[in-house]
């Protein structure tokens, strides 16, 4: 326990130093909520939604990226790569548990005629599963441009299709459009119940990508190498 709090001390601290992410992620949601909010309370909320799968995943890309760096290190000295995952996801969780909770006040004394439950139980399974998907984009591509671009085409695609295709599903975030759905527009259960369906199922293939992605990267040993080449 002792080294995943160290690496989850780590992450925050990298985060921290990157003041233009804090920004986002206190800022975004917000501004995407009052584009909306005065001609489609709905539509605010759903933007709400956007703005904080987009912030948490983005800061999870980039203190991701930023340990690349450590990672031979601390295994070397004895982490083990679940601690590096877990510790790092566990500071990105604790950050989204504290960001979204303003939020949802927000809209518990904004929105009135909306169901408030389901909206907490939005944005709790975002800051669960948008770092998972910032973490595992960072463990995939090699740059952080690169993960920020698939952020935003991702993004965008959740706000340009149509939610009742079959493409749309394929989407990580598809589930805050389904539950959105019943607890704004006062739904039958059947649109919470394709949500929670969905986000398990997106959990789920998030955390084997990622350790198989994590598993992979960490067995390279880059240090190794270079190592043996100075030796020579």
């Amino acid at each position: 326990m002792r080294k995943m709090f160290t690496v989850a001390e780590m992450a925050l601290r990298e985060i921290g130093r990157r003041r233009g992410v804090l920004a986002i992620l206190l800022l975004l949601p917000l501004a995407f909520y009052l584009t909306r909010r005065s001609d489609h309370i709905g539509q605010s909320i759903r933007f709400v939604f956007l703005g904080l799968s987009w912030a948490m995943s983005t800061a999870a890309l980039f203190a991701a990226s930023a340990a690349r760096s450590m990672e031979p290190r601390l295994r070397l000295g004895g982490y083990r790569g679940w601690q590096l995952v877990l510790g790092r996801l566990g500071a990105l969780w604790g950050l989204g548990a504290v960001i979204s909770v303003p939020y949802f006040l927000l809209v518990r004394f904004d929105q009135r005629d909306v169901r408030h439950t389901s909206i907490a139980l939005v944005m709790a399974l975002l800051v669960l599963i948008a770092p998972l998907f910032g973490v595992l984009l960072a463990a995939v591509l090699p740059r952080e441009l690169e993960g920020t671009l698939v952020l935003l085409l991702v993004v965008g695609l959740q706000m340009m299709m149509d939610p009742s295709g079959d493409a749309s599903k394929l989407l990580p975030f598809w589930f805050s459009r389904e539950i959105g759905t019943y607890a704004i527009d006062l739904t039958d259960s059947g649109f919470l119940f394709r949500g929670l369906v969905h986000a398990a199922v997106t959990l789920t293939v998030l955390v084997v990508a990622l350790g198989i992605a994590s598993g992979i990267r960490l067995r390279r040993r880059r240090h190794f190498r270079f190592a043996a080449a100075g030796s020579r």
